[in-house]
C-alpha cells in the first residue's frame, strides 16, 4: 500500500500511532473551552463573544477558528423572539411621566431616578437596581439579586427611604418595565409617598441619568 501511494513506511506507522494530527488535538481542546464558555452565557454568546473570553483567559486563536468550531457542533446563540413594535412616545400606561425630562432640582429628595442593570459574573448573571437623587446625582438604594424580581426593585428603594427619609412626597422616576408597574411597587410606593413616575415607552432619554450611571459603571 505504501508503494502504491507513494508514501514511506515510518509516516504510514507514525500515522498509525496517533491517526489525529496536532491541529486536530488543538482543535478539540479548544471546543472544550468554547463549550464551557457557551454553557456560562446560557447559550446567548455568539462566536465574537466567546473569542473574546478566550482571549481573556489567555488562549490564543482566532474568531474565524472559532467559528468553524462551533459550526462543526451545531452551537448556536439564542435569538431572543421578535417582540411587537411599539412606536415611541407611547405615554405610560401604568403611571404618568411626572419628571418630563427635568433632571436638575434645587433641593434633595425631590425626584429620585430607578433603573435595574444586569453584570456578567464568574458565577453567572447578576442584576443591580440603583436609586439615585437627581439633586446631586448620588446613589442613595441599590440592591443586588440573581434575578429580576420585584423584590430587586422595591429592596433598592426601601434603602433610600430608609437612609434619606424624605419629609415630603417624591417623585419616582423608571422606565416601564414589569417591575416597576406591578402591583407591589405601586401600592409600596404609595404607603411610603412616592409618586411613581415614567419614562413614554421607546424614549430613552426620560431615564438619562440612570442610563449614563450605568455606562459609567460598565466601563470601571
Amino acid at each position: 500500500m505504501c508503494r502504491v501511494l507513494k508514501v514511506h513506511r515510518s509516516g504510514y506507522y507514525a500515522w498509525k500511532a496517533c491517526p489525529k494530527s496536532e491541529r486536530t488535538l488543538a482543535d478539540e481542546s479548544l471546543l472544550i473551552d468554547i463549550k464551557q464558555s457557551f454553557e456560562d452565557s446560557h447559550g446567548i454568546y455568539g462566536s465574537p463573544r466567546i473569542h473574546r473570553d478566550l482571549r481573556e483567559a489567555g488562549t490564543r486563536c482566532g474568531v474565524k477558528r472559532v467559528a468553524r468550531l462551533m459550526r462543526q457542533v451545531q452551537l448556536k446563540s439564542v435569538r431572543g423572539y421578535k417582540r411587537p413594535r411599539h412606536k415611541a412616545g407611547k405615554p405610560a400606561i401604568a403611571a404618568p411621566n411626572w419628571l418630563a425630562q427635568q433632571f436638575t432640582f434645587a433641593a434633595p429628595d425631590q425626584a429620585w431616578v430607578t433603573d435595574i442593570t444586569y453584570i456578567r459574573t464568574y458565577e453567572g448573571w447578576l442584576y443591580l437596581a440603583v436609586v439615585i437623587d437627581l439633586y446631586s446625582r448620588a446613589v442613595i438604594g441599590w440592591s443586588m439579586k440573581p434575578s429580576m424580581a420585584t423584590e430587586l426593585a422595591l429592596d433598592a428603594l426601601m434603602m433610600a427611604v430608609w437612609r434619606r427619609k424624605p419629609k415630603q412626597p417624591v417623585i419616582i422616576h423608571s422606565d416601564q418595565g414589569s417591575q416597576f408597574g406591578s402591583d407591589d411597587f405601586t401600592r409600596w410606593c404609595k404607603d411610603n409617598r412616592l409618586t411613581p413616575s415614567m419614562s413614554r415607552r421607546g424614549n430613552c432619554y426620560d431615564n438619562a441619568v440612570a442610563e449614563s450611571f450605568f455606562s459609567n459603571l460598565r466601563q470601571r
